[in-house]
């Protein structure tokens, strides 16, 4: 009992804070007259991609990479999700018919990303720069470029909200800095009881741990991105919302690179089940059909939902039963 209450606990305490430091970034983001697309993309993709990160830093120090791997693949899976989510919650306004067509672009990038590194899964090749293997390094590059190449073709030219122009209801730039190292602070403090309740959890019933990182730890990371989505939503900021998915789906592939940066007994992914790279096609797969619902014309609906997000939702249901069937990670 002890433990659900640890781990509830902790997952509360990381959503909250993951909220504060979207919230702050957003806050940021405005005061700096940085461009939705941008912000979405970059910034805010960064902060609330951040508990993926230090769980994966956490899960690493606690020599459970099958649960760093489940969280980083997992997410970029529920993020799709929640792109499909974004058609239910908006009712009759087709957001991926309303949002930049640039968009494509960082889908795009985080397709190739996900694929260095179910690539890097199955070769297996041990080839390391010092401690670090050249996959991962590959990762790292490839996201410093994606960045550079996002920003050059992103501008500043879309506005980040309806808000933006009244400033006054927006903290000053001081306050959100502020009030962005606090949230991030307590990230670092609560994350390593997520990660040891969800080990514990994993061990009582029996799941694998790369399942409990895909289909549990996956998702509480992720609840910020759902929260800023919503926000942004409301107030018409469609490319903020979809830019964040996107995004962290950059961001989590660029994470896993990063990861072996503080993994000095070798190349992390070649500590990973190459199992794993099942849920990294889940991923590729549900972010191509997101980024083909950007680019559709075509509008089609079964009742209330469009088609195209009606088959991310089934994908990634389906997706979820063949990783548990699998067994994937030890």
């Amino acid at each position: 009992m002890m433990v659900w209450l640890q781990f509830v606990g902790s997952a509360t305490l990381v959503v909250v804070a993951a909220i504060k430091l979207a919230e702050y970034g957003d806050a940021i983001a405005v005061r700096t007259k940085l461009g939705g697309m941008f912000v979405g993309t970059l910034l805010l993709a960064g902060a609330t991609s951040l508990p993926e990160l230090l769980v994966a830093l956490n899960s690493l120090y606690s020599h459970l990479p099958s649960l760093t791997a489940g969280d980083m693949f997992g997410s970029g899976m529920f993020n799709m999700l929640l792109l499909a989510g974004i058609d239910l919650f908006s009712g009759q306004v087709r957001v991926l018919r309303r949002v930049a067509m640039k968009h494509t672009l960082s889908a795009s990038l985080a397709i190739l990303l996900t694929l260095i590194a179910v690539t890097s899964l199955i070769a297996d090749v041990d080839i390391r720069i010092g401690w670090v293997g050249l996959d991962s390094l590959l990762l790292i590059v490839a996201y410093v470029a994606g960045v550079r190449l996002l920003r050059a073709n992103m501008g500043s030219s879309i506005p980040l909200s309806e808000a933006e122009s009244e400033e006054q209801q927006v903290p000053r730039l001081w306050v959100a800095v502020v009030g962005f190292s606090v949230a991030a602070a307590v990230l670092v403090l609560v994350t390593p009881w997520l990660v040891r309740s969800s080990a514990t959890i994993a061990e009582m019933t029996g799941m694998t741990t790369g399942f409990v990182g895909t289909a549990f730890v996956a998702v509480i990371t992720s609840l910020p991105e759902l929260v800023s989505c919503i926000a942004a939503v409301r107030l018409g900021a469609y490319d903020l919302a979809v830019g964040d998915l996107f995004g962290s789906n950059i961001f989590n592939m660029f994470a896993i690179g990063l990861v072996d940066v503080f993994y000095v007994q070798g190349s992390f992914l070649r500590e990973v089940d190459p199992a794993f790279a099942l849920t990294g096609l889940l991923a590729m797969l549900l972010t191509t059909l997101g980024l083909i619902g950007n680019q559709a014309q075509i509008e089609r609906r079964l009742l209330f939902v469009e088609i195209d997000a009606l088959l991310i939702i089934l994908t990634y249901a389906a997706g979820l039963w063949l990783l548990y069937v699998r067994g994937v990670g030890i």
